[in-house]
């Protein structure tokens, strides 16, 4: 198809669309052929009347240089501008489909000569057609992913010296859906039967309380140029932050390790609620707000951009290769809430004896009485075995009004703890892990395994 793409915009072909009568009487033979077949050129440069700056000129020199086909004048002209008649054109079409036949025949004795490895590579080609066809078939939709996520959890403390032991499932099942390729909507469907197992550590960083499948995930996200919003029925805190200025933790044990250091800002608050975020060259700011599920539960009016039970979060930072850093804000009217924090991590450029660091630390009042919280996390990746990850962390928090809106523990209670990650596939995942709350004189132990799908 080139070269007939070629002759239309080259001066020969050209003459096919002219408007010039042509009769077997004005034809001579002799000429055509000797313009068709004796005055054959092999470089556009033979012709004196060709100059760069035609507009068909590379055209020309395609059809020379590619398949020789093209005539010249006996004075050593082309006359492009000259008129031709149908007759004339017709010869010269068939001049360049005999080089094409030609071209054919070599391309023919290649194919020969390659038989045996074509044949293999065009079954490789029908068995993925086949293969391609058959996930078409049996996808449930276009515009969907779905992945999956269950952890079996069994563990326990030695909390009032029972030492019991608990066994417990978490199962999450997300469905991540595209209409436009840059947007998103995430439906999630969650299940889990931990109820208060753990309660008295402040419960455990992946537990689910209920066995009943819920909606934990429904939320809109697009974006704008350079601003991303984000509107969701059942959605939390980080889901709309700019970034979570945390590389801690990738497996932790505990709830209280997860907050950045800022449990108060960082509050994760679960509820219905709507945001924006503005990203460019590493630099981000979000405002957004969410209603908690717990209070829009017990007011019809409690939904709403402005209503005074909302908790409206603000938080700027940076974002650059190894290392981050944020401030965020929250506070709440009714709540009598105000918590401020900043965090920041880093990352070795490869893994090996020094771990990324994640610290934060947050501060301010809830009901009037102070709070300060702080974590320090490290992560040891490829640990011992490339895949594997080592993890420790260390934190503490001073609530004062434990229990409002945030699951703690008791005042001033410093928290270790340490997990070891294998990964045993792609998609399975064996983490033990330890803990210890010094102000309660509480240990634990858990062995997590996690599937993905």
């Amino acid at each position: 198809m080139k070269l007939f793409k070629q002759l239309l915009i080259a001066p020969a072909a050209l003459g096919l669309l002219a408007p010039v009568a042509a009769t077997a009487a004005e034809l001579n033979l002799d000429g055509v052929n000797k313009y068709a077949a004796e005055e054959q050129v092999t470089s556009i440069s033979q012709f004196s009347d060709v100059k760069p700056t035609d507009w068909a000129y590379q055209a020309l020199s395609n059809l020379i240089e590619r398949y020789g086909c093209v005539a010249g004048y006996p004075s050593g002209t082309y006359a492009g501008g000259k008129a031709m008649t149908r007759f004339e054109a017709a010869a010269l079409l068939n001049a360049c489909l005999d080089r094409v036949t030609e071209v054919t025949d070599e391309l023919k004795k290649l194919m020969a000569e390659f038989e045996k490895e074509l044949a293999i590579l065009k079954g490789r080609v029908d068995g993925l057609e086949a293969k391609v066809g058959e996930l078409e078939a049996q996808q449930f939709s276009t515009t969907t992913k779905l992945s999956g996520l269950a952890i079996m959890s069994l563990g326990g403390t030695d909390a009032d010296r029972e030492e019991e032991m608990s066994f417990n499932y978490d199962v999450r099942l997300s469905f991540l859906t595209s209409f436009t390729g840059k947007d998103l909507l995430k439906t999630t469907l969650r299940s889990g039967n931990f109820g208060n197992a753990y309660g008295d550590v402040g419960g455990l960083e992946y537990g689910f309380d209920s066995d009943a499948v819920e909606i934990n995930r429904l939320f809109y996200q697009f974006p704008v140029g350079d601003f991303k919003f984000t509107l969701g029925a059942v959605t939390r805190q980080d889901d709309m932050l700019g970034m979570f200025p945390s590389l801690y933790p990738s497996d932790s044990m505990l709830d209280i390790t997860t907050y950045a250091g800022a449990r108060g800002a960082y509050n994760l608050t679960f509820g219905s609620g709507a945001g924006v975020t503005y990203s460019k060259n590493g630099f981000n700011a979000s405002l957004l707000f969410v209603t908690p599920e717990f209070i829009a539960a017990n007011q019809a009016n409690a939904l709403g951009l402005f209503s005074d039970v909302a908790m409206y979060t603000g938080q700027i930072g940076y974002a650059a290769e190894g290392w981050g850093i944020a401030a965020a804000y929250t506070t709440s009217e009714l709540l009598d809430y105000d918590q401020a924090g900043l965090s920041a991590y880093w990352a070795p450029a490869t893994s090996g004896i020094i771990p990324s660091v994640s610290v934060g630390f947050g501060f301010g009042e809830i009901a009037g009485l102070e709070t300060s919280s702080w974590t320090l996390g490290l992560v040891w990746s490829d640990a011992f075995v490339k895949g594997n990850s080592l993890g420790f962390a260390i934190g503490a928090e001073g609530l004062g009004a434990s229990g409002i809106m945030v699951k703690g523990v008791d005042d001033s209670d410093v928290v270790i703890e340490s997990y070891y990650k294998f990964q045993a596939t792609d998609n399975i995942s064996v983490t033990p892990g330890v803990f210890y709350l010094d102000g309660t004189d509480i240990f634990g132990a858990v062995v997590k395994t996690t599937f993905t799908f």
